[in-house]
Formats: C-alpha cells, sequence, structure tokens
C-alpha cells in the first residue's frame, strides 16, 4: 500500500503538474492573440471602398471590452478625421485605386471642420482624374456636405434627401426642479454663459438667443457656401425657403424630389450602384453577386499606406472631447493621461509642438494643468501652434493661451470665455418630507456646505468669490497671451461664443487653417523644411485588442440603435439617443461633481454613442416615473 500510494501521488503531481503547464501555455496563447496586430488584408486594384458607418471623430475612444461584451450591441463605429484625410490623398496618387466609393447608408455624421477637411481631400481626388460616388439610403445635413464633393451621388429609390441647418432646442428644468423643492444654486460670471439657464429658467435668455442667432446665422451661411460651391447645381436657396412645397411638387416622393432639386444625381439600388461603380473600377472575379466590384477596403487599405517618417519629430497632442479630472480618454479630455503624454515628450528629441483642441471646455483645474503643461515647452524654447477643430470653446481656448498662434476655421465654434458651477440643496424638499437639520456652528464654515440643511449666507458669497476669481484668472490669460487689454478681453468675453470668422476679427484667432498649416508653421519656426519633418501624435497606440474586440462583437451583437440604417423616419427616431445623453449631462453638471466649470453649453460637442448607451437604462426610468 506504501508504493501504491506513492506511485499515486507522484501520477497527481504529474497531472497537477500539466494541469499548469496547459493553463500557462493557454493564457499565452490568448496574450498573443490580443497583442498581435490585426492582418491589415490585401488591397487591390479597383475602387477604395469606405463604409462610414458611424461618426467621424477627432479622436477615436477605445473600446471597453467587457462593457462591448456585455451590452449585446455592436459598437458604433468612430472615424478619425484625418485618418480619412491621409486615406485619401493617398487613394489620388495610387495607382491600383481607379475609384473611390462612400457608403453613407450609416453615417451618423461629425462636424462642418472635420466634414470640410473631408470634402477638401475628395476633390484631390478627383483632380487626379479619379471619380468619387456615394451612395445613402437617407442624407441630412452632414451626408450632403460631404457627398458635395463628389462625382455622383446616388440614393436609393426609397429614401431622398432633407436639409435642416444648424439649431434645436435646449430642455428647461427650472419648473422640474422647483415641484421636487430642490434649489440649484448657481454661480457664474459672464452674461452670456448660458450653460446655467437650463436649472434657473424654463426658456431661453434673450441674450443667449442673440448669441446663438448669430453663431447659427455664421455656421449656415458656411455650409450653404461650401455645398453650393462644391455643387452649384443644387438648388439649396428652394430647398430651405418652402420644403413643404419642393416635397409636395413630387407629390410627397423625396427621392424624386432630392433628384429635381439636383441634390443627388441618380437614383438606383444598391446593386444598380454597385454597377455603375464596376464600369468605373472593374468587375469583382471573386463575387458573383449583383452589384460586386472590385474594391479594397478602407481599414487594410488605410494600413496599407502608412506615411514615411522623415527628419524630426513635431509632437501633436490632441485634446478631445469634455475636459475631465483624472485619466479617461482618448475621446475625453483626461487631464492626467494628457499631461503624461506632454510630460513624457517634454524629453523627447521634438522640433516643435501642435496643440489640437476639439472640445466644448469642461474642469477649470484640469484645463489649467494642462496648459501649464503645454506651457513648459514654449518654457524650453520650443514653438508651439494651437490647431482648433469643429469645437475649442470655454476650457478648450483656456489651453489654447499657452500657444504660439492659433489657427482655426471659419466653422471653428469658440470663445465661450466664462466660467460656472452649479451645487443643489435639498432643505426645501426635506422639509417637504419632516425632515429638519440642527446644531452647533463655531463658525459661518461649521459642516459647510451642507446640502440638506442649505448654506449659510457667507459660503454662498465665498463660492461666487471663487467662481469670479477663476474668471478673472481666465480673462488675464487671455489679455496676456493675445496681447490684449483686461477690459477688451471682458468685453468679448462674457461667456459669449463666438465663430471662426468672427473670432479672428476680434483677435481670438491668428490665422485661418487647419492643423496641416499648424505643422507646417511650426516647422518653419523650427528651421525645417519640407520633407525634413514629420508629425508624430502623442499617445497615437490605440489597444491592440481593440480591432479584435471589435470585429468580434460586430458579429455577434446586434446593431446598435444609432447606428441603424433607415428612411428620414429613422433618422429622426435616432435622435432619441441624443436627447437621452443631453438629460444625463445636464444632470451629472447639476449634481456639481466637476467642481468650478469652463464649458460651453451651446456648443455641440462630438457625438459619443458610448454616453448615449449608458445614459439610457436610468434616463428612461426616470422619464417612465415622471411620465406616471
Amino acid at each position: 500500500m506504501s508504493f501504491v500510494g506513492k506511485i499515486w501521488k507522484v501520477l497527481v503531481g504529474i497531472k497537477d503538474g500539466l494541469v499548469l503547464v496547459f493553463m500557462l501555455l493557454f493564457f499565452i496563447a490568448l496574450f498573443g492573440l490580443l497583442s498581435a496586430s490585426p492582418d491589415p488584408g490585401k488591397v487591390r486594384e479597383g475602387a477604395l471602398y469606405i463604409e462610414l458607418d458611424g461618426f467621424v471623430v477627432e479622436e477615436r475612444a477605445p473600446l471597453d471590452p467587457f462593457t462591448a461584451i456585455l451590452s449585446g450591441e455592436a459598437p458604433v463605429q468612430e472615424f478619425q478625421a484625418r485618418d480619412l484625410v491621409r486615406a485619401l490623398d493617398a487613394a489620388a496618387t495610387d495607382e491600383r485605386v481607379k475609384a473611390v466609393v462612400f457608403d453613407l447608408t450609416l453615417f451618423a455624421g461629425g462636424g462642418q471642420v472635420h466634414l470640410q477637411e473631408i470634402g477638401e481631400a475628395i476633390e484631390r481626388v478627383r483632380q487626379a482624374d479619379k471619380p468619387v460616388l456615394t451612395y445613402a439610403l437617407a442624407y441630412a445635413d452632414d451626408h450632403l456636405q460631404l457627398a458635395s464633393h463628389a462625382s455622383e451621388v446616388w440614393v436609393d429609390p426609397m429614401g431622398g434627401a432633407l436639409v435642416s441647418g444648424p439649431g434645436g432646442t435646449n430642455l428647461y428644468y427650472a419648473d422640474l426642479l422647483e415641484k421636487l423643492s430642490i434649489n440649484a444654486r448657481i454661480y457664474r460670471v459672464g452674461e452670456f454663459k448660458s450653460a446655467v439657464e437650463p436649472y434657473e429658467r424654463n426658456s431661453m435668455s434673450a441674450e443667449a438667443r442673440e448669441n446663438l442667432e448669430s453663431l447659427y446665422g455664421a455656421l449656415w451661411e458656411e455650409w450653404q457656401a461650401n455645398v453650393k460651391r462644391a455643387r452649384p447645381a443644387a438648388e439649396i436657396d428652394r430647398v430651405t425657403s418652402d420644403p413643404v412645397a419642393w416635397v409636395e411638387a413630387s407629390a410627397g416622393d423625396l427621392a424624386e424630389a432630392a433628384l429635381d432639386a439636383k441634390l443627388v444625381d441618380r437614383l438606383g439600388s444598391r446593386a444598380e450602384f454597385g454597377t455603375r461603380v464596376a464600369e468605373l473600377a472593374g468587375e469583382d472575379r471573386w463575387d458573383e453577386r449583383p452589384g460586386a466590384f472590385a474594391r479594397s477596403d478602407y481599414a487594410p487599405y488605410l494600413a496599407d499606406t502608412a506615411p514615411d517618417e522623415p527628419g524630426k519629430a513635431i509632437g501633436v497632442v490632441t485634446i478631445a472631447g469634455t475636459i475631465v479630472d483624472g485619466d479617461a480618454g482618448p475621446g475625453t479630455a483626461g487631464e492626467g493621461r494628457i499631461v503624461d503624454l506632454l510630460d513624457r515628450a517634454l524629453d523627447d528629441d521634438l522640433a516643435g509642438l501642435v496643440v489640437r483642441v476639439n472640445s466644448p471646455g469642461g474642469s477649470a483645474i484640469a484645463s489649467e494643468k494642462i496648459r501649464i503643461a503645454v506651457q513648459r515647452y514654449r518654457d524650453k524654447g520650443l514653438p508651439v501652434a494651437v490647431s482648433f477643430g469643429n469645437i475649442a470653446a470655454s476650457g478648450g481656448y483656456w489651453i489654447a493661451t499657452a500657444g504660439d498662434r492659433i489657427f482655426a476655421q471659419p466653422e471653428t465654434i469658440t470663445g465661450s470665455i466664462g466660467v460656472f458651477a452649479v451645487l443643489p440643496t435639498f432643505e426645501d424638499a426635506a422639509e417637504r418630507i419632516g425632515v429638519t437639520a440642527d446644531g452647533f456652528r463655531t463658525t459661518p464654515l461649521s459642516g459647510q456646505p451642507d446640502l440638506i440643511a442649505g448654506l449659510t449666507p457667507e459660503v454662498d458669497t465665498i463660492l461666487q468669490a471663487s467662481v469670479g476669481n477663476s474668471y478673472s484668472d481666465f480673462i488675464e490669460l487671455v489679455a496676456k497671451s493675445r496681447g490684449l487689454s483686461v477690459d477688451r478681453v471682458d468685453t468679448i468675453a462674457q461667456g459669449r461664443v463666438w465663430d471662426g470668422g468672427t473670432a479672428r476679427q476680434i483677435g481670438l484667432v491668428d490665422q485661418f487653417g487647419g492643423l496641416d498649416d499648424a505643422l507646417r508653421w511650426t516647422a518653419a519656426q523650427a528651421e525645417l523644411d519640407e520633407g525634413d519633418w514629420h508629425p508624430r501624435f502623442l499617445g497615437e497606440a490605440a489597444p491592440r485588442y481593440d480591432s479584435l474586440i471589435r470585429q468580434i462583437v460586430t458579429e455577434a451583437a446586434a446593431p446598435a440603435p444609432s447606428a441603424a440604417g433607415g428612411d428620414l423616419f429613422a433618422q429622426a427616431a435616432r435622435q432619441r439617443e441624443g436627447v437621452l445623453a443631453r438629460v444625463a449631462g445636464d444632470v451629472e453638471r447639476l449634481s456639481g461633481a466637476r467642481g468650478v466649470q469652463a464649458y460651453c453649453l451651446a456648443c455641440p460637442g462630438e457625438d459619443r454613442p458610448q454616453a448615449a448607451r449608458a445614459a439610457r437604462g436610468w434616463v428612461e426610468t426616470l422619464a417612465q416615473l415622471f411620465a406616471k
């Protein structure tokens, strides 16, 4: 028995050892699978096919694998504007590419500046004598701004097109807060700082309306000018001045109406569209399905055409999304993450720095920390340019004051130089349900701020003084940066939002131009000739598992509502996502958890479908409770 027992122990030990070995091999294989770069695929002669099934953004947000898997929905795609431009510029000179095709059926939108940059890249493809075609079931404003640059614009006969223009509504909660006996204590500086109006009013103030009328009027003029310049035959005035008469003239057939107004060139099914592309780019010898054509998909083509990196590097740091404290992002401007990127690159041999801002602002403290990190580059003697995207307002502009020169486009939304804070207290709500507060204070500040018993007058005064001091710091930074007097900055500040054209006239912007212009200026300041430098995007690499998880979830899950295709009715229904996300953001701002904010409510942020999905569950529940 002793011998048998020993043999048994040996066998158990061997078994345990083999289990450990196999587990180790399994985790090594899993790590290798997640760490491996995805196969870029094969690029072949034919059309460059870009299925733009998501949002055009400044900076792509990484995928949270656990959220993606547990949600049961395919992630909404995000396309970096600069990547699209790079792919189009490569296609213009690539002999393998005979045409470029945009499938806009699931396109979810993008900002005017991004779409104009992509449109200009489309024009460069056409100047190389290569056709560019677009196809969609329904064209809205963003679709049309992009498609107007194409050689041929196709729409499904069951679809159509509508032009709505910028603008819309905000939600106001003053009456709701009064019914709930919640006191929204508001601290702000700036006559036009409308971010707090939803908590103190039930309608837009005259000052906010005046500001938005000017801002959206300028953006609307730019949109029309860009579309008319790219597509002179389009009857934009007819479509927008009396849309009912325009649609009724085609008996309610929106596709025919779009064709009649020359918003599109041809009506046809996807198969008919594919047949047309095959005439231009060649047939697909391996696919006999109707509408097939020889093509290379966007992702493998982008990977195959990675740019060269000659000479010295010019650093590019991206400030995209709401500015928050901590390490959030990419896609959200987490102060800790961005400061770390800047500080790590400070000792690298960079020729200069470009700060790319596409943000409506956020935390004032986080904005100041990022500004200080950028200032360290100037203190080192390096040239620093700031490039504005769609939005560079409030906290985004705060950061820009550390730059030597500011570039923007006429469609850029900027300014909103002002600060605010909101702190809810519940003394009235507590009294309604029979809760009272009492105690002993050694000073007027003891136990303050007390959200149940309310704030003392002293605390109320101190909080307003703190916000006032933040505003003074803000306008002093702007005055020093722009070479203006503090009084002059105060006049153009007050939380007012400006379009890029007006911002240049009043001295908030130095010159029109995009990211490439800012890079060339920085290179010139560093005395580098063309070809002797390249941009280096700080923190550019995405997690290696991102593409794999996206592929797995996309194949296994249902499409997210905000990415689902459909006609114009379906597009309108998808706006529900944006409303829910807006409510979630308003509630978060009301909580006061973010501290003093340099944030622009009038600035449309980059659409983040992840935020809408996260907000959807509890917001719908809340809405149902109030509906009862």
